[in-house]
Parts: C-alpha cells; structure tokens; sequence
C-alpha cells in the first residue's frame, strides 16, 4: 500500500528520489520521508503528511546531497502516522537503513527478542524491527548485508518489498519482495528502485520485476543479481522487460485532477482495449490469452470471478455478460472473504481473477487457493508484469494506461470491455448466441467510445446537479438487471472521494427496507435506461416520488416517461443493455468527482484510502 523509490548512480539522488515519491503518492500519503548518502554522511528527513510537506522540509533542514538515495510514501498499518513512524528507519547502529511497503506479521516475538538482546524501538513499526532483525543477523553471522537480509527474511512472517543500504557500502543496495510489488530500473551505470515503473519511466525503459520470495543485490559497476531467498540460489538471466509506459500517460495534461483526466481518456481507453482484438466487420473476437484456453471456458461447470472494490463491481457486471451470453454459471466472491470460507472450487471451474493493480494481496490469495484446488485461473488486469498476470495461467490486459486517481475510473469500463469481449467470444465457441445477435454486439461494442463521448457532454448539465445535493448527508443509488453493479459503483465513488454516506441497491429491494428512508431530503440516483426491467424502474420512482424523495435519473435520450416524474434527469445515449453500464457509470463518475470538488477534498488521495492494496 505504501510507495517506495530509491536511486544509486552518478546523478543527484534527490530530484530522482523525491519526483518518485510524488508519483508514488497514490499509493499512500498519511507521511513520507526520504534519505540521502554521499558515501560519508546519511541525511535523513522525514514528516507527517505528503510529498510536498516533506518536500518543504527537506528543503529547509538538510542538505540535499549524495549519488544514493532511497525514499517512501506511507499509508499506515504499523503504528499511527507521524514524523516518528514515517519511513525510512535506521538500524540502532546508524548504519543501516530501510524502507518497507508491507506487514511484518511475526514483528511483535521479533522485538521481544531484540530487545531482550539489547535493541531499542523509537517508532511502532513492524519496519524497525526488521532493519534490526537485518542488523543482528548481520552482526552474529559475521556476513554481508546481501547474505544478512537473505537470513534475517526467512525469519519472518509478512509481505514484503524492501530497500534497505549499509553506509559501510555506498555502491550498494540491497530489495527483496514477497507480495509487495517492486521494480528495478537499469539504466547506464546507475539504477532504480520503485514499487513501479513510474518514478523512472523518463530514465530508462528496462525493468526487472522482481518474483516473490526474490532479493536483488543492486551495486554499481555490475550486472543486478537475483537470488531465491529461500535458498540464497542465484537466478540466471533474470527477465529484462522493456517498459510501454510514457511520461505523457503520468502527468495530468492539463486537467485539474487526475481523476478527471482518468474519466475523460475512457473513449481512448476504451478503444484502445478492444483494438486489434475486436474486428466487427469480420466477426471477429480475438484475445491472445483466451484463444489457447477457449476449451477451458467452454466445458468449464461454472466460472467464479473473484475481485475487489470496483474490480468486484465490473465481476458483478460480468455475471449477467456471461450467464446471459455464454449460459455459464457465475459466481462473483469478495477475494478477502473468498479463501476464509473454505470454499468448494474443483477442476471443472474457471476462476477469473479482476484487478486494476495485478498486485492486490487478497485477489493473489484467492488466485494461490485456486490453482491449490485445481481450477483453471484467468487474470484481467492493468498492469503489465504486475503479479497476478505472472501467477494466473492466462490472462488479458486492459489497456487502461496508468490510473493515478485512487478512486477507479477508467479501470472499471476497461475491465467490462475485456470481460464483454470474453463473454461474446465463448458463447460464439458454444453456440449460445445466433450470428446476427453476436455480429450485433459486437458492432455495438466498437461503437462504445463514441457513446462514452456524447455521455461526456452532459458535464455541464452534471455540475448545476452537484451543486444542488453537494450539502446532503446521504444518498441512495438504485439500478436493476446489468445496473444493479452500477448503483453499487456509483455510490462508491460517491463516499470515496467526497465522504458522502451512499448506498446502492437492487431498485426492487428499495421497499425492503430502504425506503424507510426516504424523505424530502434523501436524494435517490435511478438509472433508469431502456431496458427490460423499464417498466419496473418506473413503478420504483413513482414510490420515491410518493415519499417525495429528490429524483435523480439517468434515462436514455429522448424519455418522456421518467421526465415527468425524476426532479432532474442526465441523458445518455441509447445502448443494448448489456453494454449499458459503459455508458450509465459515465454521469456517476462526473456527479461525484464535482460534489467531492465542490467539497474542497482531495479528489486524487482520498483520505484513509491506498490505490493498490498490497495488505490483507
């Protein structure tokens, strides 16, 4: 969950160090601090808050000298943020110092025993513990510091991705990963550390992603050595990948927000993952990493999707696509609950895995379960080289580019592309769709980005809406069939980056119980598109209008029905229903990105939240 980034080489670390930090922001920003070694002294600065607090700081208090430099972004576990427990830590000789995304489970026994043996303990992390762990193998086993964290790592219980320097050895760094993501940049006599690739994307476009349970030593004037940790065997030839991304795709482009910037590219996005797989005028569906395992899919019992937060959404979206098209059993698990429920997965089942990250900790729990029980695993994710497009047997990528904003956007709508795409693709292999309803769609779908546009254009009309609710304490969000996943998506953006309390429902479900609260002050979200459910959705509204809640719908251009009745109403495009939820999050995404702005909260770095969640 937290940000790490370090330099070794001829240039000034600092810049290198802090610009990473910056861009690692998404993935923690409770505090941040940085240190810097010109071969004889370790300047360190480090402060509750962000980057450009530290930034400030740094500025002031130290100097910003040394050709070595490691930095961290925190996003709490271990002990609450403050200047003391933001990272990097020392060892208590002084001379070694670390950083750490992730949690050191067996800590507490760890610092007993330390302690007992003489250490002491400035801040609550489970990372000093470590360093010291690190130091005191060191110091008994009379090795270096390669060897000492290769020993002191199989001692403990966690997930980790660490850099840790000796200022005895002002050529070296030393990082390990289990878990945690972290990438090593080689550039020309010099080398980076990141938890990506962004921080040094403009440096140099070869990477080494490290796997689980592997360190690096990192030293100048050679080639990076990868080692098991295991066993301390060494890796031959390590994969060098070379990087797609570019600076371009990581700045804002002259958009407020990233979060705005992420909304906007979706006609881009879009395009650009079903290009070259999707080619309507042949009929064609083509995905690289489903066509070698189409078999799987198609004699498959049932599929089980296990995701996250919006991720799980999108799977949501992806149980009507499949059970509808493809006439395959669906089942769609929470991942952080899926592996505690001893769940019953045999060899017949496909399990589809869906994260925007390809790092987050409990979806490569449920991946690791799976391929125990013998089920086929198929990853979507974002990122390429992240861990679950290492760990699934195949896979597709979406081709969202880098998402900054915490609060997904773009990765939602690319990941119901990929899944469409599958769906459309197995039951043309199973028969379970006619030709002219599989070339329809998938004449629909390239027509996608265009909808996606024209929804875009309904901005202003979305601002004059956010300023009348932007005060309302609580909001109801209410969709049917393939935009029950909808509500479910809208809201959740909605309390993630303004605070708003917000709920999602089945719209039938209202009476259940929900309406209980509505009032004259409950602003109720109706996506209320042409559908099969149409006539029904009207019903619901006429039941919020009698308990004279504040109708908000979204309906599809040119309805008279729900005009009459919704106090404001957002205009989409008309679009099948399966492809629907494309278009209809589209004016959720802008309503809550303008109230969280009218709000004065920090669109980009919701307060509590973490981009890629790496920890259980």
């Amino acid at each position: 969950m937290c940000g790490i980034v370090g330099y070794i080489g001829k240039k000034d670390a600092y810049p290198i160090v802090l610009n990473g930090l910056k861009r690692l922001e998404y993935r923690g920003y409770d505090s941040a601090g940085i240190a810097l070694y010109d071969g004889k002294e370790i300047q360190l600065c480090k402060t509750q808050g962000k980057v450009s607090e530290l930034e400030a700081k740094a500025e002031k208090n130290i100097p910003l000298r040394g050709n070595l430099g490691i930095g961290h972004t925190r996003w709490a576990t271990h002990g609450v943020p403050n200047d003391v427990n933001s990272h990097p830590h020392y060892s208590n000789s002084g001379d070694l110092v670390i950083i750490h995304n992730g949690i050191i489970e067996n800590y507490s026994s760890i610092k007993k025993e330390l302690q007992n043996r003489g250490y002491t303990f400035t801040s609550d992390t489970d990372t000093e513990v470590l360093v010291n762990l690190i130091e005191e193998v060191k110091k008994q086993e009379d090795v270096k510091l390669g060897k000492a964290v290769q020993i002191a790592l199989n001692q403990v219980v966690g997930a980790y991705a660490i850099a840790v320097f000796d200022r005895n050895k002002p050529d070296e760094i030393v990082v390990a990963k289990l878990g945690s993501p972290l990438a090593i940049g080689i550039g020309d006599d010099e080398f980076f550390v990141a938890s990506d690739a962004t921080p040094f994307i403009e440096f140099t476009n070869n990477a080494i992603y490290l796997e689980d349970e592997e360190m690096a030593i990192v030293r100048l004037g050679r080639e990076v050595r990868v080692r098991k940790i295991k066993n301390d065997k060494l890796v031959e030839n390590p994969y060098v990948q070379e990087l797609q991304l570019n600076l371009e795709q990581i700045e804002k482009g002259g958009y407020e927000h990233f979060m705005l910037k992420e909304i906007y590219e979706q006609p881009k996005v879009i395009h650009d993952t079903y290009r070259g797989r999707l080619l309507a005028d042949q009929g064609i569906i083509r995905l690289g990493g489903l066509e070698d395992y189409i078999k799987k899919f198609v004699n498959a019992d049932r599929i089980i999707i296990v995701a996250c937060g919006t991720s799980w959404h999108a799977g949501l979206v992806a149980e009507y696509i499949f059970e509808d098209m493809a006439r395959i059993p669906v089942e769609v698990e929470y991942a952080s609950e899926f592996r505690y429920r001893n769940p019953i997965i045999t060899e017949n089942d496909v399990v589809i895995a869906i994260s925007q990250s390809g790092e987050t900790a409990d979806t490569l729990a449920a991946i690791k379960l799976a391929k125990e029980k013998g089920a086929f695993v198929y990853g979507v994710c974002n990122v390429v080289g992240s861990t679950i497009s290492r760990e699934t047997h195949s896979g597709t990528y979406t081709h969202a580019g880098p998402e900054i904003g915490v609060a997904s956007t773009k990765a939602f709508t690319t990941q119901i592309t990929v899944l469409t795409m599958m769906a459309l693709r197995i039951a043309k292999s199973k028969g379970t769709i006619s030709q002219s309803d599989y070339i329809k769609h998938l004449r629909e779908l390239d027509m996608i980005p265009d909808s996606v546009e024209e929804a875009l254009q309904g901005d202003e009309k979305i601002v004059e809406i956010a300023k009348v609710f932007k005060s309302a304490a609580n909001f109801l969000y209410l969709g049917r069939g393939y935009n029950f996943p909808v509500a479910l998506e809208g809201a959740l953006k909605l309390k993630e980056i303004s605070y708003i309390h917000a709920e999602g429902y089945p719209a039938a479900e209202m009476k259940h119980g929900p309406i209980a609260l509505i009032d004259e002050q409950m602003p109720v979200v109706v996506i209320a598109t042409n559908s099969n459910h149409y006539d029904k959705v009207v019903s619901n509204i006429e039941e919020i209008k009698a308990r004279k809640g504040k109708i908000i719908a979204v309906v599809t251009e040119g309805d008279t029905t729900v005009r009459d009745l919704a106090d404001y109403i957002i205009e989409v495009p008309l679009t099948p229903e399966a492809l629907s939820p494309l278009i209809n999050t589209i004016p959720l995404q802008l309503l809550s990105y303008h109230i969280a702005v009218m709000l004065e909260k920090n669109v980009d770095q919701p307060r509590n939240l973490a981009k890629s969640v790496t920890v259980e």
